[in-house]
C-alpha cells in the first residue's frame, strides 16, 4: 500500500511540474553582465510586444507592426536597449510608438508609449 501511494504521488508531481515552467517570454532572461547583440534585442522586444498583445494591453493591430529599431541609449542605470515599433494605425495619436526597454544584457525592464 505505501508502494502504490509513493508511486500515485510521483506521478501527481510529474504531471504538474510543466505548469511551473517560465512562459514563452523566459527565453529572454540573461546572467550576468555580457551585452547583449541588437539581434537577440530585437528578439526580444518583438516576444515581448506579442505578450504585450496577448495580455490585452495592446491592441491586435500591434501584432504585425515590425520592429523600427533597437538602440542602446543611457539609462538611469547605465546603459540599456530601447527598441521602439511605429504603428500608423493606433487610435491614439500619442501612442503611436511603442517602446521596450532592456538592460544592456537583455533582460526586460519596462514598456511604454513616453519612451521614458
Amino acid at each position: 500500500m505505501k508502494t502504490i501511494f509513493t508511486a500515485a504521488a510521483l506521478l501527481a508531481s510529474l504531471c504538474t511540474a510543466p505548469a511551473a515552467l517560465a512562459d514563452k517570454g523566459g527565453s529572454c532572461h540573461f546572467h550576468g553582465n555580457k551585452p547583449a547583440t541588437e539581434a537577440v534585442v530585437s528578439d526580444c522586444a518583438q516576444q515581448r510586444k506579442a505578450a504585450l498583445v496577448k495580455a490585452g494591453k495592446l491592441d491586435a493591430t500591434w501584432q504585425a507592426v515590425p520592429l523600427d529599431k533597437a538602440e542602446l541609449v543611457d539609462g538611469k542605470k547605465g546603459k540599456e536597449w530601447k527598441a521602439s515599433f511605429k504603428n500608423p494605425a493606433a487610435a491614439d495619436a500619442a501612442k503611436q510608438t511603442l517602446y521596450i526597454f532592456f538592460s544592456q544584457p537583455g533582460n526586460f525592464i519596462a514598456a511604454n508609449h513616453t519612451g521614458q
